[in-house]
């Protein structure tokens, strides 16, 4: 699974619009939001940092839940947007939540499991959970 980072609004028009989970590094405005909705009509989750998450307006909010489409706060840790346009989550971590379960185990300690382990927030592990 990957996770396209998009470091400017200037990136927005050139996105490929099949894109699913789009990582936004900047603070977006809700021509941003509604800009990137419409470029990418496949989107289901829009990552931010926590710090712009308190800036996103009731009304894109709104807009996003009439889309479906899923507001998360969280980070690509450590990834370097010169070298990969995409932020990889891992295949080991995909094939971890396969195995566990297939375990039996909850998707609630499934991912309070994981996110001591990984890179990922909660919010995006319970976005991973319900694609698997």
């Amino acid at each position: 699974m990957k996770i396209r980072v998009v470091s400017s609004r200037e990136e927005i028009p050139h996105l490929n619009p099949g894109e699913k989970v789009i990582h936004l590094a900047f603070r977006p405005s809700n021509k941003d939001i509604f800009s990137l909705v419409q470029t990418c009509p496949k989107v289901e989750v829009i990552q931010i940092p926590s710090s712009y998450r308190r800036t996103v307006s009731k009304s894109i909010e709104m807009f996003m839940q009439m889309q479906d489409i899923k507001l998360i706060e969280g980070d690509v840790w450590g990834h370097r947007k010169d070298i990969n346009e995409y932020y990889s989550i891992a295949p080991a971590l995909l094939d971890k939540i396969k195995e566990l379960k297939s375990e039996g185990m909850s998707d609630e300690n499934i991912v309070s499991k994981l996110e001591r382990e990984g890179k990922l927030n909660k919010e995006m592990l319970f976005y991973i959970l319900s694609k698997k």
